[in-house]
């Protein structure tokens, strides 16, 4: 079985020649011919180069791998049991799944309270994030669970105002924040506001907190996608030069002359900015913590991505020695960007290898009777049956599952909804539901009535996407975990899956099927139980 498509993908628009006679070790078409005008991601590069580095076309996709990986939640299977409820009286008129309760709390006190137990990890200054921020934030306030604004929103902000190095007014970043917050209900998510090397330079932090009301803040060490700084395309040769002035790595350099005019010829029509690398320390680390806490965060949360087990080791660490409130662990193979191709694929620890991991560190610090943090793991969840695995992989640290590209694509799906209707061009698979938001979105009802008229009026199709596949996710969910018996999230543990293979149980220490619970089997057929 090949594990890597190598040569040939819809992420870069290539494809072979001879589509049915590849080589699985290169790649390459099996007889590459000469005149063959390239089509594939050899061919492509011969005229193109680093641009087929990236996903393409930039600015209105996602990407994700297509690696195979050995193993992935599949591998795993939800225990049922007729038997007994916890969290619920023990009453079948009772224990319905809709009373499965979903909320949750998260960090030190004053704890944050969620509705569901999701969060939007990082999405910053990409296009694809920047185009459905309406419908992103709006969806996630009204849901209940937290948004992270990810890297270097102000510095792409052409509008920011930005004196001696540091930010002193920025409007994208304020949008975004009040967004949110204005459609928050009830106290329920938080706005998260992350940075990286490029945010730490400008200050970004500080000016959330002392300008913008920002509570909740995030450190970042990579991303499960790349193992580099975040990256975007550049379109405008003026913005490019203004971004470089800034202190960002732009290709190529838009100060030079001879790529000035090259830009001007036409020989490449978009430039790259990139972000440094960040460099970590125990000391500047815990430093830095004490700044934050110092200017007024309430909450403090690490983001880190599919790095190597030392490293993921550190960051549970230094997350339990600063008290922080909550570590996210994002497994390889996904990016709402740039992130190069290549990488995506073939770098980082998979998330079920990564996940495991985790949960050892944090069950062996909690053994020692250190602080372990919240946790939320993030690595391509886009359903119900996935959150469910991933909860219970690591019971009872990990608190909330990050997705973001599923929920982009529901903003994305509710948008291009709206825009059909206001056409008056509904496709025809759509159009048998209605022809208006309210046929449509079957959660309109349910937000008209806990909005009133009014505002329900002012809520996008976007939000309404991204806010019903939410409740879809939730009803979902707790169906899983009534049939668990579970009636809290609280109650889930590493016995409500086993593995269906004995290399997922080498790698997570979940039981093999065969195997599960064994003892207690023996116990009952022997009449001691």
């Amino acid at each position: 079985m090949s594990l890597t498509r190598l040569n040939a993908t819809a992420a870069t628009l290539t494809k072979n020649r001879t589509e049915e006679s590849v080589s699985p070790f290169s790649g390459m078409c099996v007889t590459c011919v000469d005149g063959c005008i390239g089509m594939c991601e050899i061919g492509k590069s011969a005229y193109r180069g680093a641009e087929v580095i990236y996903p393409q076309p930039f600015g209105i996709i996602t990407a994700a791998s297509e690696k195979n990986y050995p193993v992935d939640l599949s591998h795993f299977t939800i225990m049922g049991t007729a038997v007994g409820a916890k969290g619920i009286a023990e009453d079948s008129n009772v224990a319905i799944f809709p009373n499965v309760k979903l909320e949750t709390r998260i960090g030190n006190d004053p704890k944050i309270k969620v509705r569901l137990p999701f969060i939007i990890p990082g999405l910053g200054s990409t296009n694809i994030a920047k185009n459905n921020w309406e419908g992103l934030a709006i969806g996630a306030a009204l849901a209940g669970f937290p948004l992270t604004i990810g890297e270097n929103v102000v510095g792409m902000d052409v509008e920011s105002v930005i004196e001696n190095g540091k930010v002193k007014h920025a409007p994208d970043l304020s949008w975004r924040v009040k967004l949110y917050k204005d459609w928050q209900q009830d106290g329920y998510g938080a706005i998260v506001l992350q940075a990286n090397v490029e945010d730490t330079m400008l200050g970004v932090l500080e000016y959330g907190l002392t300008k913008l009301g920002v509570e909740v803040v995030e450190l970042k060490w990579g991303q499960g996608a790349k193992d580099i700084g975040g990256e975007v395309k550049i379109s405008n040769l003026e913005k490019a030069q203004l971004l470089k002035k800034r202190g960002y790595v732009v290709l190529p350099d838009p100060l030079d002359p001879a790529n000035i005019e090259a830009f001007k010829q036409g020989s490449f029509k978009e430039f790259e900015r990139h972000s440094r690398v960040g460099m970590v320390t125990e000391e500047g680390f815990m430093k830095r913590v004490k700044e934050l806490r110092d200017l007024g965060a309430k909450h403090i949360f690490l983001k880190t991505g599919a790095y190597r087990p030392v490293d993921l080791a550190r960051a549970i660490k230094f997350a339990s020695m600063a008290k922080l409130d909550l570590l996210t662990v994002d497994g390889a193979g996904g990016g709402t960007g740039m992130s190069p191709w290549r990488m995506m694929n073939e770098w980082g620890i998979p998330s079920v290898e990564l996940h495991s991991l985790l949960y050892q560190y944090a069950d062996r610090l909690a053994k020692k009777g250190e602080y372990v943090p919240d946790i939320a793991i993030a690595g391509g969840f886009t359903f119900e049956d996935q959150i469910m695995k991933g909860l219970a992989l690591g019971a009872p640290y990990f608190k909330l599952i990050g997705m973001a590209r599923g929920f982009i694509a529901a903003a994305m799906v509710g948008k291009t909804i709206g825009k059909r209707i206001n056409e008056g061009m509904v496709p025809v698979f759509i159009e048998r539901f209605g022809n208006t938001p309210e046929e449509i979105f079957v959660t309109a009802p349910e937000l008209k009535r806990k909005l009133g008229e009014a505002a329900f009026k002012k809520v996008p199709p976007g939000a309404m996407g991204l806010y019903t596949y939410a409740q879809r996710l939730a009803q979902g969910l707790r169906q899983l975990m009534s049939g668990n018996r579970k009636f809290a999230l609280e109650y889930i543990t590493r016995d409500d899956i086993a593995s269906l293979t004995k290399e997922a149980t080498e790698i997570s220490g979940i039981p093999w099927v065969m195997d599960f619970e064994k003892k207690e089997v023996e116990q009952i057929l022997d009449g001691k139980k």
